[in-house]
């Protein structure tokens, strides 16, 4: 049970931190929208999983071959927008927080999820419960999600500019990070 719990918290911090970084940029942090982006890295989160799981080993070795590449292409591509956003005049009529619809949310759901594709082959070899283990780490991503949201929008009310800037500033070091460390250059 613990193992699962290590596993579903790991998993969860990628999206943890880019909730983080889309709390920041919100005018208002509404429910409906963290429990949209909630349930997007959530349910990516255990999805993946279960795709490394059934995939064969030999694909697995492909995607984890140029997973560090997409993971920072993703978001760098989406860091670079919100900082390009942060610089643009505000439309009047632009409905609350469009930033939660699918064009928004699945890049950032499937560059989080990633790594839950290995993580999904590995459980396959693993004595886990599978059901159990891709529910809860879906779950626990969920969660940390909401509570992203709602952390980022905290720090975000007062410097909303700046703040937009930070969160794609943290995307893209994030995405920078990941290709680092799968190039041998950070430990």
């Amino acid at each position: 049970m613990i193992q699962i719990l290590l596993i579903s918290v790991s998993v969860a911090m990628d999206a943890f931190a880019v909730s983080i970084g889309k709390g920041l940029t919100v005018k208002k942090a509404r429910f409906i929208d963290a429990l949209k982006c909630g349930l997007w890295f959530g349910g990516f989160q255990a999805l993946f999983p279960l795709l490394g799981i059934f995939a064969a080993s030999a694909l697995a070795s492909y995607v984890t071959a140029v997973d560090h590449w997409i993971i920072f292409g993703l978001l760098l591509v989406i860091g670079g927008n919100m900082i390009r956003e942060a610089f643009e005049e505000e439309e009047e009529n632009a409905k609350e927080n469009p930033e939660f619809d699918w064009k928004h949310m699945l890049p950032l759901a499937v560059a989080c999820s990633i790594d839950a594709f290995a993580v999904g082959v590995s459980l396959g070899l693993m004595k886990l419960n599978i059901a159990f283990t891709v529910a809860s780490m879906g779950v626990v991503t969920g969660l940390f999600s909401i509570a992203g949201i709602y952390i980022g929008r905290v720090f975000g009310s007062r410097w909303q500019k700046p703040a937009q800037i930070a969160g794609g500033v943290v995307l893209i070091v994030i995405g920078l990070k990941v290709l680092l460390e799968h190039l041998g250059v950070l430990a």
